[in-house]
């Protein structure tokens, strides 16, 4: 069954038909393209979100972030970063794979039926016009046939009349015979016309027509096929990226097993342990017998040792100390003698770290810059060694003020480690103190108070002399006369493919090793570069990275 054949006479029906069908396939790319933009918005709406509840750097929740509860929320956050980037690229297959690619076929649709359309007209018009020639001659016809049987008759009754001469009769023969002559000639032009007129329209009806509705039939069918296809890359357009959906998705499962109570609370532990002992029995002060009251320092505080939990607090020792009340907030100075000495001494082992890094990289600028000045010296053509010096005299004032400040960190870091050993040893002394007095059974004999701020460190002191220069292993390059390339800071592993179709991408395959130039910033996209050297960005849910340590 087809078109031509069936709706032989339906012209009207086909032309709404696929004018109809166009319609929908404009309406089916209208309404992807705002599903694009639902997602897009959606993308943009997750990674906001994202952002508002990432800590900033150097506040107080990324601090915090050494606690497992803490680091699996960041871990949620950058899943639902990274689900947001295949929001984004499902957005984006839609728009290339769908809106663009039908809406160029539907143009095409619409040139083809247009070219149909007027050839089915012209094909109508010649019909008509051959029918229009066919009725005038039909009607020249009819009127030269009528004309001769007026002369005929004429010429009849010439011949009858007694009172005509013969000249007249001979006339109206004459004019009987041309007038009967034109009728015929006019009567084999109308046949002519007639089986003329009689060939076009069966060459309308059964030839041309039918071919132009098959073609329009075919047309509207690929039309059908066509969407068709694009309703199954609406579905595999999504499909195509659960798989790395549902990666994030275990990723967020993953950061919730991830969470170890326990070791949080160790890491608490390990982050506010003061090293204080706490407050011991308040001594009875005997008013009665005019004793003066006693001092709550020990014999044992003149050993130096450092502020305890009431002197930190601001509170009269001879004062109970309350876990609840409202703490003013202690004067922070720079030998992070406000903090407890357990604290203290990690503060300020952490400062040494610091600053050893610090002066590590100027040590290695410092050689950089005389490997840099020998080259010059020997190669003139190569730069001015003279300009190198306020670069090289810079780095040695860095350098020297970066000792000072290790000598003073480690000064202060071995005079909190003999004050950990006087408190371990006041402690000591404490314990033997208070165990004689657990066996005394005299409830009204006095005891010797003992300060309650001693405190016992579990880390050592470092020893100053350790070292904190490196050897320089930089060759200088003396021919180098073009920038070099940005050294790769890892290697990274396709887990699937990717096109790389927008601007800035770069295709990959499968299980192909590309090296990682630059991290994810956030964005859900990683930089990388293949053995040839091109560069480009991929998405960092799609490969599985090993960073180089």
């Amino acid at each position: 069954m087809d078109w031509g054949t069936d709706l032989w006479d339906q012209y009207d029906i086909i032309d709404k038909h696929t004018q109809s069908g166009l319609e929908l396939v404009e309406k089916y790319v209208k309404f992807v393209k705002e599903r694009t933009e639902i997602e897009q918005n959606y993308a943009k709406q997750l990674r906001n979100l994202t952002k508002k509840y990432n800590p900033k750097p150097g506040c107080k929740e990324e601090q915090e972030c050494r606690f497992s509860n803490h680091q699996s929320f960041l871990d949620i956050l950058n899943e639902m970063n990274d689900y947001a980037g295949q929001r984004e690229l499902i957005a984006e297959n839609m728009m290339v794979n769908i809106c663009i690619e039908i809406t160029k076929y539907l143009q095409e649709l619409k040139m083809e039926r247009k070219t149909h359309l007027s050839e089915a007209k012209k094909s109508q018009q010649s019909l008509e016009s051959t029918y229009k020639q066919l009725d005038s001659s039909k009607k020249r016809f009819e009127r030269e046939w009528r004309e001769a049987e007026k002369a005929a008759q004429y010429a009849e009754k010439t011949d009858q009349d007694i009172n005509a001469t013969k000249a007249d009769v001979e006339k109206a023969k004459q004019q009987a015979n041309m007038r009967t002559h034109i009728a015929e000639e006019c009567k084999n032009d109308y046949a002519a016309q007639l089986q003329k007129y009689n060939k076009e329209q069966s060459q309308f009806y059964f030839s041309d027509m039918p071919l132009i509705f098959n073609k329009l039939q075919d047309m509207d069918e690929r039309r059908v096929r066509k969407l068709a296809q694009g309703y199954v890359l609406f579905s595999d357009t999504e499909r195509h990226v659960m798989p790395i959906i549902g990666r994030c998705l275990e990723g967020v499962t993953r950061a919730g097993t991830n969470v170890n109570e326990r070791n949080d609370s160790i890491a608490l532990i390990e982050q506010y342990k003061s090293g204080f002992e706490r407050p011991g029995d308040l001594d009875f002060e005997d008013y009665s017998q005019g004793i003066n009251r006693a001092s709550s320092d020990s014999s044992l505080g003149t050993l130096g040792t450092p502020k305890g939990p009431l002197e930190l607090l601001g509170k009269n020792r001879s004062k109970p100390f309350w876990l609840f009340s409202k703490k003013s907030k202690p004067t922070v100075t720079e030998d992070f003698g406000h903090l407890p000495p357990e604290q203290r001494r990690k503060r300020l082992q952490q400062k040494l770290d610091d600053i050893g890094k610090e002066l590590q990289k100027e040590v290695d600028q410092s050689e950089a810059l005389e490997k840099m000045k020998d080259v010059y010296e020997k190669n003139p053509q190569m730069g001015d060694p003279a300009s190198l010096s306020p670069q090289i005299n810079q780095t040695a004032q860095n350098m020297e003020r970066l000792r000072g400040e290790l000598n003073k960190y480690e000064s202060w870091l071995t005079e909190a480690g003999r004050r950990g050993d006087s408190m371990l040893r006041r402690d000591t002394l404490r314990e033997d103190a208070l165990s004689d007095r657990s066996h005394s059974n005299n409830n009204g004999s006095t005891h010797e108070p003992h300060s309650p701020d001693g405190t016992h460190s579990e880390e050592g002191t470092p020893d100053p002399s350790q070292a904190i220069y490196a050897e320089f292993d930089d060759d200088f390059e003396e021919e180098e006369t073009e920038e070099e390339l940005v050294a790769p800071i890892g290697q990274c592993t396709a887990m699937y493919n990717f096109p790389g179709a927008s601007e800035g991408t770069i295709t990959m395959q499968e299980g192909e090793v590309l090296s990682v130039v630059e991290e994810d910033k956030g964005d859900g996209w990683t930089r990388v570069r293949r053995a040839n050297g091109n560069e480009g960005y991929i998405p960092t849910s799609y490969v599985s990275i090993s960073l180089s340590k």
